[in-house]
């Protein structure tokens, strides 16, 4: 079975010549001279240009699987990107399916009998695990926008070949290629045009070579298991963290929320990271990130590839980055042997055709205020009373199904509209209803709303104009 449409058939059928894999070092380095030429064209990076044709014709090939044909032919192979002169600018929209591979304890060096009584097994590659993170990520030149979509690794579906799993174990039944094929059938028959697989020791490094993140921490985390070489001792509040502190932060789903609740803390840190990072001067060091996790990276992006999609993410506004989950819902305690997270049909459809393009059998309709959940989460630290006059303009807008969630814990100085459902115009009608907030299109309010209200102290100043307002 092979995916029903390809991106590129959905935006631009035929339009690009197909690109050509696999070649010789002896090409490659042409390749690269005529590529880094180009690049010192381009005032964003053109003073690093010397640096990058120094790099480059010493790299090792970033995809480090060896795909059949017919693997191949699961992805797009239609250029992404223009030409020499143009290679940072990207030609149509890309889905990337990116793919976060379980860890790879230090102990699997060691001679086999030293690691017969472990406790898990050792991956002798780590891109042959688990993929215990997955995004398909869509990078539009025509909308401007940068969608991410989560998937929870329990997420069950049917992987070919193999019958109903959770959908991490795909990588491990067939690499890239099912796991694209999977997410592919899984949404609808989205195109996916590459992948990227990078290991939890890369993720670590990359964060390193970027500066680290300051993020917040939500709560305290201390976690111990000796059999897999975790530790997590993290205190709550607002802080800079280093590559390995962030991997604590990610690793973490000893809480009631799970593998959703480690979802929540990837956007957490994906918004932080694209906040700081994404600009040319992060750009112009791309070689020495590159050099610092190229080992712990498998790919089937060329280097001007990538290039075309930083230099669209360091253009890309970022109102017009947004971050949604997987619809669904936790499976109840025994209705499966195993625990999953459980798509939702009818959201996917109105999901992948309001964000990726697909078509959906239902009309889409603009969704009335009275059917919507919205959940109120204070980051204030005020009484509940403070959010009485939040709750009664709501009201008089004619939203009915309002409830008070349990509080925010990062004090917020402007207040979040969070689309948790991906449903930004909703988000946007309850802003301009209010008149205060800024909306994000993403999924780390409260699971069980469309819309989450994070207040914040910029709701104190609106209160007493707002009170006045409501007053007969």
């Amino acid at each position: 079975m092979t995916i029903q449409r390809s991106s590129a058939e959905e935006n631009q059928s035929g339009k690009a010549s197909k690109s050509i894999k696999k070649i010789s070092h002896s090409s490659k380095s042409g390749r690269w001279v005529w590529f880094w030429v180009g690049m010192s064209g381009i005032a964003m990076v053109s003073a690093t240009a010397g640096a990058l044709l120094a790099v480059s014709l010493t790299s090792t090939p970033l995809q480090q699987a060896q795909l059949s044909p017919k693997d191949e032919a699961v992805f797009d192979s239609d250029r992404i990107s223009g030409g020499v002169l143009r290679f940072s600018e990207l030609t149509r929209p890309v889905n990337l399916l990116v793919m976060g591979m379980s860890v790879l304890p230090p102990d699997i060096q060691n001679p086999p009998h030293e690691t017969k009584n472990l406790k898990y097994l050792p991956q002798v590659n780590s891109f042959d695990g688990l993929s215990d993170v997955m995004l398909l990520v869509k990078f539009d030149p025509e909308t401007k926008k940068i969608v991410m979509l989560s998937i929870p690794r329990d997420t069950r579906t049917e992987i070919e070949g193999y019958g109903v799993k959770k959908i991490n174990a795909a990588n491990v039944d067939g690499g890239p290629a099912l796991t694209a094929k999977t997410v592919s059938n899984l949404l609808g028959g989205v195109g996916i045009d590459r992948y990227v697989r990078i290991n939890v020791l890369g993720v670590g490094k990359l964060i390193d070579a970027l500066g680290g993140v300051t993020v917040y921490v939500p709560k305290d985390m201390k976690y111990q298991d000796d059999s897999q070489h975790l530790y997590i001792n993290l205190k709550a509040g607002k802080q800079h963290l280093n590559g390995d502190q962030v991997l604590q932060l990610l690793r973490f789903r000893h809480d009631e929320l799970g593998d959703i609740g480690r979802i929540q803390r990837q956007q957490m840190v994906m918004r932080a990271l694209m906040d700081q990072t994404l600009n040319p001067a992060t750009v112009a060091q791309l070689p020495k990130v590159l050099d610092v996790v190229k080992e712990h990276i498998d790919t089937n992006l060329t280097v001007e590839e990538l290039v075309a999609l930083l230099g669209f993410g360091v253009r890309t506004n970022r109102s017009n980055m947004q971050m949604l989950m997987l619809p669904g819902r936790f499976s109840e305690k025994n209705e499966f042997e195993a625990s999953y997270w459980l798509p939702s049909k009818n959201g996917i459809a109105k999901l992948m055709a309001q964000h990726f393009g697909l078509e959906s059998e239902e009309e889409q309709q603009t969704t009335d205020p009275r059917s919507l959940r919205v959940a109120i989460q204070d980051s204030t630290g005020g009484d509940r009373s403070n959010l009485q006059p939040l709750i009664t303009a709501l009201e008089k807008s004619g939203y009915r199904n309002i409830f008070i969630a349990k509080a925010w814990g990062e004090p917020l100085e402007v207040t979040h509209i969070v689309a948790q459902q991906g449903d930004g115009d909703s988000a946007e009608s309850i802003r301009n209803s209010l008149g205060f907030g800024e909306v994000r299109v993403e999924s780390t309010g409260n699971l069980g709303s469309d819309i989450s209200i994070q207040v914040g102290q910029d709701w104190l100043q609106q209160k007493s104009i707002l009170e006045k307002s409501l007053t007969p």
